[in-house]
C-alpha cells in the first residue's frame, strides 16, 4: 500500500520549551490557519491497542493533538473531487513526535494506540458536535484495506 500525504491535511512539528518547572508548548495558533474557527474543544482517552477508527464529517474540520501516549493515525481521502481521493495516509502522534494535526472535512479518520501506555487525544474542531455530520466507516472496511497489524519487527 502506498501513503500519500492527502490533500488539504497539515502537520505541524512542535516545539517545546524547557522551564525550571516543566515544559511549555503551543499546540496550535490563528495564524496556523488550521481552522476558520473552534466550535468545540473535546478530550478522548482510548488504551492501549484499542482501534478508534473511522469516522468523517461533512462540515467539521478538526485539530488533533496526543497530549500522552503514542498512537498511529490513519487518513483515507472519501472527497470524490480530490486529487487524492481513496489515498491513505499515517501519521505517529504522541509523546515522542509531538506534533499538530490538521483533518479536513471529508477526509475519514481514526487511530490505534500503540505501546502499553493509555493515549489520549485532545482535539478541537470547527463546528460544535452534531451526530448527522459525523458518518461511521468499520475499522476494517474492504474500500479502505489498511492493515492494523503491528508489525513489532
Amino acid at each position: 500500500m502506498k501513503i500519500f500525504m492527502i490533500q488539504g491535511v497539515a502537520i505541524k512539528k512542535l516545539t517545546t520549551h524547557l522551564t525550571e518547572d516543566g515544559f511549555f508548548r503551543e499546540i496550535f495558533r490563528d495564524d496556523d490557519n488550521f481552522l476558520q474557527k473552534v466550535g468545540q474543544s473535546s478530550l478522548s482517552p482510548a488504551h492501549p491497542g484499542f482501534i478508534k477508527a473511522f469516522h468523517w464529517h461533512k462540515v467539521q474540520d478538526e485539530i488533533w493533538y496526543m497530549v500522552s501516549g503514542q498512537a498511529r493515525v490513519v487518513l483515507y481521502d472519501s472527497r470524490k473531487d480530490s486529487p487524492t481521493y481513496k489515498e491513505t495516509q499515517v501519521v505517529i502522534m504522541g509523546e515522542d513526535c509531538p506534533q499538530t494535526l490538521s483533518i479536513p472535512r471529508g477526509v475519514a479518520h481514526g487511530y490505534q494506540v500503540l505501546g502499553a501506555k493509555n493515549a489520549l487525544l485532545l482535539y478541537y474542531t470547527s463546528e460544535h458536535y452534531n451526530p448527522d455530520d459525523e458518518l461511521r466507516i468499520p475499522y476494517n472496511d474492504p474500500g479502505i484495506n489498511f492493515d492494523w497489524t503491528i508489525n513489532n519487527g
